[in-house]
């Protein structure tokens, strides 16, 4: 896709290169930002330069022995960057695989800069933990994003983007419908998200809100949101029609489906065979999303079992498919049945 060379400049003329496993940003305007990096993480008053890198195979087998801040001191040299002003992210994600996405309004600019895998390390906030840290552990960032700024931010302001974008990359997961890997519920994030901000020292024009209801919390908004959408299709190749499928949507509800083919009074093969060709369907699609609604609606205690039972069997006789409404059967029994 890219080698070795210059992808993008922003209007301050910020430098975006692609270096084989690495996105690197060079500023040419002094940069405050905030950053989740081990290396010049949190917040700080001037920035030069950012990477983002993937990690092969043999860098994660070093890191396995290294402390990571240093690791990523001797990528800034590699780079030749100065890791005194310089902070960086890593992930599995591909670099070939990078979505960035600019958001304009008047002399307003937002641009961000995403790498993106969901596939195994999406999860949702609060679910059961995969690991806890005692004396320091290193997990690797899986859905990346840097945010670049035209105008001014104080500390404060840089958090309020902060939230903004971690809201914004929730929005993209649950357009897409992207299933938690460690419970029921839709994904918020991956396990080891990093971040990083950057705005422009060198503007006149400070601003003292990025939330919501501001233009620039809107513009952060629409590129993190289209960015992330972007970088998870080139990633995992996950898409609004890769998840317009029966058999998808059922998925993020894990059970033992052993015991329903150990029960099926036909023949597996051609059951599955029209089940495919049925879960593509985009009647079928909505029939199932609803009674799975249904299930979500339970477990969080909105409705009652009993209430969402019977609506369940009422909205499965509406399908006509005789393989999407017996599955659809057992998966309401499983999960609200009354027995």
């Amino acid at each position: 896709m890219y080698s070795n060379r210059l992808i993008f400049k922003t209007s301050t003329d910020d430098e975006i290169y692609y270096l084989k496993d690495t996105i690197l940003i060079n500023f040419n305007v002094n940069r405050n930002g905030l950053s989740t990096s081990p290396l010049n993480g949190g917040t700080n008053d001037l920035y030069k330069a950012v990477f983002n890198q993937h990690l092969s195979q043999e860098k994660i087998d070093y890191l396995e022995n290294h402390n990571v801040c240093e690791y990523l001191i001797n990528e800034s040299d590699s780079l030749n960057i100065d890791s005194e002003f310089s902070t960086g992210l890593v992930t599995l994600a591909e670099m070939k695989n990078v979505s960035i996405s600019t958001q304009k309004f008047k002399n307003l600019e937002v641009t961000a800069i995403t790498t993106a895998g969901v596939r195994t390390n999406a999860s949702r906030a609060g679910d059961e933990s995969s690991y806890w840290e005692e004396n320091g552990e290193f997990h690797f960032g899986t859905i990346n994003i840097i945010l670049l700024v035209n105008v001014c931010l104080e500390k404060s302001t840089l958090m309020d983007a902060f939230m903004t974008i971690t809201e914004a990359k929730t929005v993209a997961l649950n357009n897409l419908k992207i299933q938690s890997q460690y419970s029921n519920g839709f994904a918020t994030g991956t396990g080891t998200d990093g971040v990083a901000i950057f705005s422009n020292l060198d503007s006149d024009d400070t601003l003292t809100n990025a939330g919501k209801h501001s233009k620039l919390g809107e513009l952060i908004g629409k590129a993190v949101i289209k960015s992330v959408t972007k970088a998870i299709a080139k990633q995992v190749w996950t898409t609004n029609k890769t998840q317009s499928n029966v058999l998808v949507r059922l998925n993020r509800y894990s059970l033992d489906i052993n015991e329903f083919y150990d029960n099926l009074n036909q023949d597996k093969l051609e059951f599955i065979k029209q089940l495919i060709i049925d879960a593509k369907d985009q009647r079928n699609v909505a029939i199932t999303t609803s009674i799975l609604n249904l299930i979500d609606e339970v477990e969080v205690n909105l409705i009652t079992k009993e209430e969402a039972y019977d609506l369940a069997i009422e909205i499965k006789e509406k399908c006509n498919s005789y393989p999407i409404k017996t599955l659809l059967e057992y998966w309401i029994d499983y999960f609200i049945g009354l027995n």
